[in-house]
């Protein structure tokens, strides 16, 4: 089956609810599994000129993944943009992350110049981790016991990815 990215629209509100109360989803974000879908339209609804967020749409319209990055409004930190994503577990391992990662740096490479892109990510989530590896990110630290998950406390890794203007990003 085959998918779109496509920016996110308002009404993506139920869509984007179920993807962040998924089980295999929303143990790897900051959500919790009562996420409600007045909670996602909140988040839309919310959203202004820093934020630029993007969906993968299924053929069948199930929206199977969430990728975004939040630019700074403070003018010395123009240049960072932070990335957040999450795909449905049916579709993960399938290139929907690598899709929406390419996507998310092509408009924070060609579109914003932005010099440094940032994520956090738990320690115990090792596909993810793969995955931003793969797309040119480097560790820089460790935020002991940051987050609870499943009833304990999981670190949670800060990677970023450095480009500066002219230059190509080992991904590339």
């Amino acid at each position: 089956m085959s998918y779109t990215i496509r920016p996110l629209e308002p009404e993506d509100a139920a869509g984007i609810a179920a993807l962040r109360r998924m089980p295999g989803v929303f143990e790897n974000t900051m959500g919790l599994p009562s996420h409600r879908t007045e909670d996602s339209a909140a988040f839309i609804d919310s959203l202004d000129e820093y934020a630029h967020q993007f969906v993968a749409e299924a053929e069948d319209g199930t929206i199977i993944g969430l990728a975004g990055i939040m630019l700074r409004a403070n003018p010395r930190t123009r240049h960072v943009g932070s990335v957040g994503i999450m795909v449905h577990t049916d579709w993960q391992n399938q290139g929907v992350g690598t899709a929406l990662m390419e996507r998310i740096l092509d408009l924070a490479d060609n579109w914003l110049l932005l010099v440094r892109v940032e994520l956090e990510v738990f320690a115990d989530n090792p596909r993810a981790i793969h995955l931003y590896e793969k797309m040119g990110f480097e560790m820089e630290g460790c935020r002991r016991m940051a987050v609870v998950k499943n009833g304990g406390y999981v670190d949670e890794y800060v990677m970023s990815r450095i480009r500066r203007p002219g230059e190509t990003t080992s991904a590339e």
